[in-house]
């Protein structure tokens, strides 16, 4: 497990996830809010009037319930308000990084 940092417009989150979705961040993500929630039945809850609506919380539970359920993502520390990338704090800036 390694730890990555999500945000969706909000709060920087770091997330301890599978190796595989910290080395390769942006597919996972990408493949999430491009495919999944677009096209899934299991993601019928998200989709309203033509629009997706989610977290990055969403992101997790997607990971813990389809992807690698014998590998759970769990939350590490909330950063707070970061303004995206630019308020990291210095010990957390080579985490990888994935805003929705």
């Amino acid at each position: 497990m390694k730890n990555i940092i999500l945000s969706a417009d909000g709060d920087s989150v770091i997330y301890s996830v599978p190796d595989a979705v910290a080395d390769q961040l942006e597919e996972y993500c990408s493949e999430f809010c491009c495919k999944w929630l677009w096209n899934s039945p299991d993601a019928a809850k998200y989709r309203k009037n033509g629009f997706v609506c989610y977290t990055e919380r969403d992101f997790i539970d997607y990971l813990n319930t389809h992807k690698f359920p014998e590998q759970k993502s769990t939350l590490v520390l909330n950063l707070g308000w970061t303004e995206l990338e630019a308020g990291i704090p210095p010990e957390y800036r080579s985490l990888p990084y994935f805003n929705f």
